[in-house]
């Protein structure tokens, strides 16, 4: 069981996605939409955030006048769960999560309610691993010089001379002569 947590920033309006294993989800089940959690439950020390919605496994979506955890299938007219209607007066029967935060829930939606000490992007990142791929061994660049050619050397061009027509009717002229 593993949650992806959307947590929004209403300063910056910018949304924070982290990945929460299975031995931090355990003081989240249990919660409510609506309900506030303390950011030390989920390694964000000093803040608070509000459960704001979510989603379960198969992308339904959590709806907060539902007061059970598994899916159920409501008569609804507008909201969570339903598009824009076409016509006025239009109630369909749409299946949607509870209210409740179980095992079977994939994503829960945060907003942040009080702000700790650190801004929430530095305490968003994961510490990274500091093992290298053993199949990829950094080599150094060594910089293979060319030689550098040498201008090649212009032969002198031999011009030859071309004779004009004239010139070849006449040199014709002089040897049938």
């Amino acid at each position: 069981m593993e949650f992806k947590l959307n947590i929004g920033c209403p300063k910056t309006k910018k949304c924070i996605k982290k990945e929460l294993k299975e031995t931090d989800c355990k003081p989240m089940i249990g919660k409510k939409i609506g309900d506030v959690l303390k950011g030390e439950a989920i390694d964000f020390p000093g803040y608070e955030f509000k459960v704001t919605g979510g989603s379960d496994s198969s992308g339904f979506p959590m709806r907060w006048d539902v007061d059970s955890t598994p899916r159920k299938k409501i008569l609804i007219a507008s909201g969570v769960g339903i598009k824009k209607k076409k016509r006025r007066g239009i109630r369909l029967r749409k299946t949607v999560a509870g209210n409740f935060i179980h095992e079977k829930t994939a994503q829960i939606n945060l907003k942040i309610m009080k702000y700790g000490p650190q801004p929430l992007e530095k305490v968003a990142e994961e510490p990274k691993t500091k093992e290298a791929p053993a199949a990829k061994e950094e080599k150094p660049e060594v910089k293979e010089e060319k030689p550098k050619e040498t201008p090649k050397k212009e032969e002198p061009k031999v011009e030859e001379k071309k004779e004009t027509p004239k010139e070849v009717k006449k040199g014709k002229k002089e040897e049938t002569k």
